[in-house]
């Protein structure tokens, strides 16, 4: 027999070989899981809920910053959300506010 056909006869053993240990490694690594799921009462549930994280709950401050100001109305927009009718489809850049303007306390129309 050639000595590629002896390889390759050695390496399809051997993948046999890991294979069988992997599914022996798999088996006793879940019966400890289980083991400590059990001994601390943990559900799958459980662990389902810690993935995921907590739900999500929006804001509802409703106040943001403004960014944009109006200069006819004087209306503001803080960048959030739907654009004004003043402002949509026109270069915010026009209706930039200078952080320093910015009356953190001041109402915001969006």
């Amino acid at each position: 027999m050639s000595r590629f056909l002896e390889l390759t006869a050695e390496l399809a053993i051997l993948d046999l070989k890991i294979e069988v240990a992997l599914a022996s490694e798999k088996a006793r690594a879940i019966r400890e899981i289980q083991a400590r799921m059990y001994e601390w009462g943990i559900e799958s549930k459980d662990l389902r809920e810690v993935r995921r994280g907590p739900k999500y709950v929006p804001k509802k401050s409703g106040r943001y910053v403004p960014k944009y100001r109006d200069p006819d109305s004087g209306a503001t927009w803080s960048g959030k959300g739907r654009e004004p009718r003043w402002i949509a489809g026109k270069a915010l850049a026009v209706f930039s506010i200078v952080s320093a303007d910015i009356d953190p306390l001041a109402s915001c129309n969006g």
